[in-house]
């Protein structure tokens, strides 16, 4: 019943307050001890002990909370912030607004979903980047997260939002040892999820191209939804001089990326649902 309550705040209200979101709270976390990180091995015990942080009292309420008649409903308030597809198909939404205003509003607001520079791409590529970012995070910020509730409860859900949340901040090849302990923690987190992604956006008859073209990619889990994604739309999804998933096709048009947000919205909220219902 907590994740079913926590699915429907989401469709129904989004996210909670910056002042309340622990998401909010691991970020503060992070820069704090981006500094005081000077290699690997501080990089593992900082990044370990904000696990500690933000995971043990998660783990803690979930065991005082489940035993209790109404404990689901505060386990459904405090699970909604772990996770998001909302925000997510509201950003990709907002790209293709954008765009229709412009090509450098376009690449602006696309700036707020991906890492990757926007001011030199086109129309075709914001697109592109958007539809990846789209299918990446439903990996990140939906199938993650609700997989390791469902496997370890709410400390699950904590320990993989904030694995995932040290990977935005300080996993970037840039950072070299300092942020590659908690590089490495989100690509081990994300073996299954992404897989698991990928599968539910790709229909079987494609699962041996999908296998193929998710190994184009230098990471060893994101290309799995984005070329899930690539091949069920049929469409071509690339980073310049990286990479080209689906190469042969044409690149997405706005209709493409209406049926992306459709698409993975649904399988979104099927999959929660329907894992709500085996917990239930």
């Amino acid at each position: 019943m907590s994740l079913l309550l926590a699915l429907l705040l989401d469709a129904l209200l989004g996210e909670p307050p910056e002042r309340l979101h622990p998401v909010v709270l691991m970020g503060r976390y992070l820069g704090w001890a981006w500094p005081r990180v000077q290699g690997f091995w501080s990089g593992a015990f900082y990044w370990g002990l904000g696990a500690l942080l933000f995971t043990l009292p998660a783990f803690l309420l979930d065991l005082l909370l489940r035993p209790l008649a109404w404990g689901w409903v505060l386990l459904g308030l405090l699970l909604k912030p772990l996770f998001s597809l909302r925000m997510l198909l509201l950003e990709v939404v907002e790209v293709e607004r954008a765009l229709g205003e412009g090509l450098e509003a376009g690449r602006s607001r696309l700036a707020r979903i991906v890492s990757r520079k926007t001011g030199d791409l086109g129309p075709e590529e914001v697109r592109e980047a958007a539809l990846e970012s789209l299918s990446e995070n439903l990996a990140d910020s939906l199938v993650a997260p609700l997989l390791y509730y469902a496997l370890l409860g709410l400390g699950g859900a904590a320990l993989y939002r904030y694995a995932n949340t040290a990977d935005a901040m300080w996993g970037y090849p840039e950072h070299g040892a300092r942020g590659a302990f908690a590089a490495r923690a989100d690509d081990l987190l994300n073996l299954l999820p992404a897989r698991l992604t990928a599968l539910l956006l790709c229909p079987p008859r494609l699962w041996p191209r999908l296998l193929k073209e998710a190994r184009k990619t230098p990471s060893p889990n994101a290309g799995y939804p984005m070329a899930a994604l690539a091949l069920r739309l049929g469409v071509r999804l690339r980073k310049r001089g990286v990479y080209a998933l689906n190469p042969q096709a044409p690149s997405p048009t706005p209709q493409d990326l209406r049926r992306g947000m459709w698409l993975v919205g649904g399988v979104g909220y099927v999959f929660g649902g329907l894992l709500g219902v085996a917990l239930w």
